[in-house]
């Protein structure tokens, strides 16, 4: 456990940042006495998985999206001109 002032931390930030792989790290705020955790999890690098493959664009979610819209609205108004 290492506990480093905010602006100790900002001046040295890349170290800081490599020690939180390893150990926890406090930092402390002088002017309202706060501490903060800093932590770093190597489980956020995760390499792609088959998931990630499957997925498609954007542009072609945003097409496929706005066909499913038009086809509800299209259902919604003919039903509600049978009903009248």
């Amino acid at each position: 456990m290492t506990v480093v002032s905010t602006t100790e931390f900002h001046t040295n930030q890349e170290k800081y940042l490599d020690m939180a792989l390893h150990e926890q790290l406090y930092l402390k705020r002088e002017r309202d006495n706060s501490m903060f955790i800093v932590t770093r999890d190597k489980k956020e690098y995760l390499e792609p998985d088959d998931d990630f493959y499957r997925a498609i664009p954007m542009d072609e979610l945003r097409k496929k999206v706005h066909l499913h819209i038009d086809k509800l609205y299209a259902n919604e108004s003919s039903s509600v001109t049978e009903s009248i």
